[in-house]
């Protein structure tokens, strides 16, 4: 299938195709039928320099923009892989890039960039707050020249395959600020360490293959070097992450549509009943014609905030419109696939159940499409807060 949008990129997607060949659907397939993690895979991603894509050239990485890593995303799932593996990595990158010190960016980011180190984590969300980040209650004290650190986190992904997890807890009860977003702080952390020392992981066995967890910290301590910018000003910081987090959950969705498209056009052409073949009829063709045409709407929103995302502009309407734009089209590409083909559509071979359980997350997260909504209406609209 051929596509108008973002054709800038040849160099990038062959690479990036030539290495995901070598990883074929019964690789996936059978990591998803384990509940596995695709180390070999994300290895592999690694040691090409795949992952160090954001991580600039002085520091080990190759310096690339936003949007080279959502190509790099998108040609992942494009190739019946899922980026849900090592994503995190890519968005959290930039939080440290742009807001860690000096010290920090050259104690981490060449150790990363070499492999010696993941960063795949970063806790946000909890359990009573949700979407509701100003809010949260995990409290990190100072004393003396460490931080205590004491709460909960929920739907913290890959902490079992990472090194580092980036942090956020309150340094300021929200009592005692001036506006709800101020007296959060970022820290890095470093994970083994930390298990150690006061933090539980506890897994959550989900409908996907998404290795995710609720973490506890009870009196963990961490030294006060692993604060990231300045203290109370984390929730500005995160969202560097988490406008790059949209944008390439965006990428990946568009690659799991394309996947989709492919995958029932392939089928439903070969598909004989009645004597003709399927793709023939207008009943299986319009369906599948409106998924390519959201798909490709939503990747020129994806590479709109890409752009801006990369030249320093505000994005967040952007990125937040892509990211729903792209889930959506996704899934109703999903649909359409599993609908056309039938019983097989459910069998495990076909992979269609597998990439569609993938997909229909982004429905939910790392935003759910009701919060993108909230926030068109009031930031784009100026519609009244209604949250």
């Amino acid at each position: 299938m051929k596509t108008s949008i973002g054709q800038g990129f040849d160099e990038i997607r062959d690479a990036v195709r030539a290495l995901c060949a070598e990883f074929p659907s019964e690789y996936h397939r059978r990591i998803d039928e384990e509940r596995g993690y695709p180390e070999e895979f994300v290895d592999a991603l690694t040691k090409a320099g795949w992952m160090a894509a954001l991580i600039p050239e002085e520091y080990g990485g190759s310096g690339l923009g936003l949007t080279e890593a959502s190509v790099i995303m998108e040609e992942i799932n494009r190739s019946g892989g899922n980026s849900g593996a090592c994503h995190g990595q890519m968005y959290n990158m930039n939080t440290l890039v742009r807001h860690g010190s000096e010290e920090q960016r050259r104690r981490y980011l060449p150790k990363i960039a070499a492999g010696e180190l993941r960063l795949q984590s970063m806790g946000v969300t909890e359990p009573t707050t949700g979407t509701d980040t100003t809010r949260i209650k995990t409290r990190a004290e100072k004393k003396g020249d460490r931080y205590v650190i004491n709460g909960q986190k929920v739907w913290i992904s890959r902490v079992q395959h990472s090194d580092l997890m980036i942090l956020l807890a309150r340094t300021t009860p929200l009592d005692q600020v001036r506006k709800k977003s101020e007296g959060m702080s970022i820290f890095i952390v470093d994970i083994k360490e930390a298990m150690a020392k006061g933090m539980t992981v506890r897994p959550i066995r989900n409908m996907v293959n998404h290795e995710t967890n609720e973490l506890f910290f009870d009196n963990l301590e961490i030294p006060e070097e692993n604060l990231i910018g300045e203290e109370g000003q984390g929730f500005k910081y995160i969202l560097t992450g988490l406008n790059a987090e949209r944008v390439l959950i965006a990428a990946e969705c568009i690659g799991d549509g394309y996947w989709f498209v492919d995958k029932v056009c392939d089928y439903t052409r070969d598909r004989q009943v009645f004597g003709r073949p399927i793709a023939q009829n207008q009943g299986v063709q319009f369906p599948i014609a409106e998924s390519f045409i959201e798909v490709e709407a939503a990747n020129l929103m994806r590479f709109e905030a890409c752009r801006l995302y990369d030249a320093g502009e505000p994005c967040g309407a952007q990125a937040n419109m892509a990211k729903y734009l792209a889930a959506k089209a996704s899934w109703e590409a999903a649909n359409a696939c599993l609908q056309f083909h039938g019983g097989f559509g459910f069998a495990s071979e076909y992979d269609v159940e597998r990439k569609f359980r993938e997909t229909r997350l982004y429905q939910v997260a790392p935003v759910s499409t009701n919060l993108i909504l909230a926030y068109v209406a009031e930031h784009v609209l100026d519609l009244p807060k209604s949250y």
